[in-house]
C-alpha cells in the first residue's frame, strides 16, 4: 500500500488539470508520470507542493494521468485535499470534473 501513495498523490494533483495542448504519445505519458511522481513525493508525507511539483502539475497531460485511476486508488484519494493542492499550484480545478470515468474531458 505504501508504494501505491507516491502515484497516488501525484495523479491527485495533476488528475484534476486539463491541459489544452495535443495529446502525448504513450512514452511522453510514462515519462509525465514519472516526472511527476519525483517531484512531488514529498507531498505524501504531509509537505507542501515544491516549485517543481506544481510545474509538474501545470504541464502534465490529464490523458496521460486520468487512465491510472482506476476505482482501488480512486478509494485512496482525499479529493478534498487534492482540490486544495491542485488549486494551491495556481490552477483551476473544473466543475463536475471526474478522472477515470467515462465523463473526463
Amino acid at each position: 500500500m505504501n508504494s501505491i501513495r507516491p502515484l497516488v498523490s501525484f495523479i491527485i494533483l495533476i488528475a484534476l488539470v486539463k491541459t489544452a495542448s495535443a495529446g502525448p504519445n504513450a512514452a511522453q505519458c510514462k515519462e509525465e508520470i514519472r516526472l511527476g511522481l519525483n517531484a512531488c513525493k514529498p507531498v505524501v508525507y504531509g509537505k507542501s507542493p515544491s516549485a517543481e511539483c506544481c510545474h509538474r502539475v501545470r504541464v502534465s497531460h490529464v490523458e496521460c494521468v486520468c487512465p491510472e485511476i482506476t476505482p482501488k486508488v480512486a478509494v485512496l484519494i482525499d479529493i478534498n485535499r487534492a482540490v486544495r493542492l491542485v488549486q494551491g499550484c495556481g490552477r483551476r480545478v473544473p466543475r463536475h470534473f471526474k478522472c477515470g470515468s467515462i465523463t473526463t474531458p
